[in-house]
């Protein structure tokens, strides 16, 4: 099954479909959506090199765009926005980022949206500080977008030899993704 999925990603990434599922993943990610675009993004590089950079550049408008729903949910949409967090694991997290942002403001995103962590979390609980809109805007686009230019880089000059290396080992490498994830998830738990 694992192979199967790992085809289809890679047959959907090389396909006329790819780039509008990308900005779908990566603008849902943002604002509601639990898979990151990387998911995406990585296999869309490693089928299409040539185009990384593309691909790179509407990763980040669209996350940009989705983490703008994900302010206004914040700004507008209380309840919504309250649900989201607690559905990742931040019940008090209006109070929590709400202290972050006070404090570190501008870092918590530039920091927090290079990182694996939900960004999703950082662009609602900037609206429910209603941390400055521009602010908020040009440091989604730098931290973003090095990010995605960043991994897109990595893939296209150093990707063939990694693709490689993970379809030969697709089952350990699944399996410590999901390691990663999980740890991920139990860090967040234990630091939030």
């Amino acid at each position: 099954m694992l192979r199967k999925t790992y085809d289809w990603v890679m047959g959907l990434a090389g396909s006329r479909h790819a780039g509008p599922a990308l900005a779908a993943v990566s603008f849902a990610e943002s604002s509601f959506f639990p898979v990151p675009p990387d998911v995406m993004l990585a296999p869309m590089v490693l089928a299409r090199p040539e185009r990384a950079y593309v691909y790179a550049g509407l990763c980040t408008a669209a996350s940009v765009l989705g983490g703008m729903l994900g302010y206004a949910i914040g700004v507008f949409l209380g309840p919504l926005a309250h649900q989201i967090l607690a559905l990742f694991g931040h019940p008090e997290g209006q109070q929590e980022f709400q202290a972050w942002f006070a404090r570190y403001g501008l870092w918590i995103i530039l920091i927090k949206g290079l990182t694996p962590i939900p960004y999703k979390l950082v662009t609602i609980t900037a609206g429910l500080a209603r941390f400055d809109l521009f602010t908020f805007v040009w440091a989604s686009i730098v931290t973003r977008g090095a990010r995605f230019f960043l991994t897109a880089t990595l893939l296209k000059y150093f990707g063939p030899a990694i693709r490689a290396e993970v379809e030969r080992r697709l089952a350990l490498y699944a399996a410590l993704g999901v390691a990663a994830l999980i740890g991920v998830v139990v860090a967040l738990k234990v630091l939030g």
